[in-house]
């Protein structure tokens, strides 16, 4: 399961583990293109490789990537690898985080970075529960044991801000590594991510989806970001990588069961089973009303500016409170428009 959440503590040991962010400056993961050859970028996961890289790995295979001018190297994140820190500190291009947030925070934490484009347009996060005590609501969560993980706590916590719900009216408890404190009943609800099918087999035809979407939290998943630096330097870069991102995006979902035939030949620990299964739900999530008119990869100002006022109200910056300017920026997509709205 992504981690949704990084503490302010761990960004700052993730940037000074590494030297420190003001003294690696000079060491961002971008080495510029010659008239003959493309420009060597790489990006840190903020996780495992997984479905969520799809698109670039379709990329990487069909030459999307050559044609745009760029040579894409992907570098694995787990739970002992800080993604942000890493990028912000110059060992890499660019990153992939899970969930928006983690850029929120580490901003307000003084590190440097900002969103330049969201993969998915909705968060895959969702609360689980069984049709004989169903969670389809917010206020069905009233009286009930919810199990999530330590990190998404802080989601819980705003879901209930949103709805009008005070904390003591629902038992919150840590969850396993599975679905098993729903199918006891020690919890009426746990979460996870509705993309990660394979977990969810278990539950079979009784299981229930709440997505924390639909409860009125609506975060980004699979954002990619850039320092400061790297984003007022080297733009042209980042925009060659979104274009062989979009397109890559394009040709999987054109071409879903090639897709993961690419992916699980890029990453053999991944079951084909599975990410078929799979495959549908994460082009759903990268795809939607949004992208037909704006282009894959799009964001908005107006949903930053809620994610930073939500943040914000539940007191979870430890610095100073972001801007949306400071977490954000739509120069780069702004800059591929075109492209993106092709495959959108």
């Amino acid at each position: 399961m992504p981690q949704i959440l990084r503490s302010r503590r761990q960004f700052l040991q993730g940037a000074a583990a590494i030297g420190g962010i003001a003294a690696t400056q000079s060491l961002i993961g971008v080495t510029r293109a010659s008239a003959q050859a493309p420009a060597k970028v790489t990006m840190q996961l903020g996780w495992l490789a997984s479905n969520g890289i799809l698109g670039e790995v379709v990329a990487m295979k069909k030459g999307f990537y050559k044609d745009a001018g760029v040579e894409l190297e992907i570098t694995p994140g787990g739970p002992n690898v800080d993604g942000v820190g890493g990028v912000a500190a110059g060992r890499s291009t660019l990153g992939q985080t899970s969930s928006s947030p983690s850029v929120m925070l580490a901003r307000s934490a003084g590190i440097p970075i900002k969103a330049f484009a969201a993969g998915y347009q909705k968060h895959p996060f969702t609360y689980f529960s069984l049709a004989k005590s169903a969670i389809r609501e917010p206020k069905d969560m009233i009286g009930k044991t919810i199990a999530t993980q330590p990190t998404a706590y802080i989601l819980l916590r705003a879901l209930l801000a949103k709805n009008g719900i005070k904390e003591d009216q629902v038992t919150i408890v840590n969850m396993g590594s599975d679905m098993n404190q729903l199918i006891t009943g020690q919890a009426q609800a746990v979460t996870g991510w509705s993309t990660n099918t394979n977990a969810l087999k278990i539950l079979g035809d009784d299981r229930v989806d709440l997505a924390l979407w639909d409860t009125g939290i609506q975060l980004y998943a699979n954002v990619y970001f850039a320092t400061d630096k790297t984003l007022g330097e080297t733009p042209d870069v980042l925009e060659k990588f979104i274009t062989g991102s979009a397109r890559g995006w394009g040709y999987a979902k054109e071409n879903p069961e090639e897709a993961v035939s690419m992916l699980v030949e890029a990453y053999p620990n991944l079951d084909k089973a599975s990410e078929l299964d799979a495959v549908k739900p994460v082009l759903e999530f990268s795809f939607n009303e949004t992208t037909k008119e704006q282009g894959w990869g799009a964001m908005n100002r107006a949903n930053w500016e809620a994610q930073v006022e939500t943040y914000a109200s539940l007191d979870q910056f430890k610095g100073t409170v972001p801007t949306v300017d400071d977490v954000m920026t739509l120069a780069i997509l702004d800059a591929t428009a075109d492209i993106r709205k092709q495959v959108g």
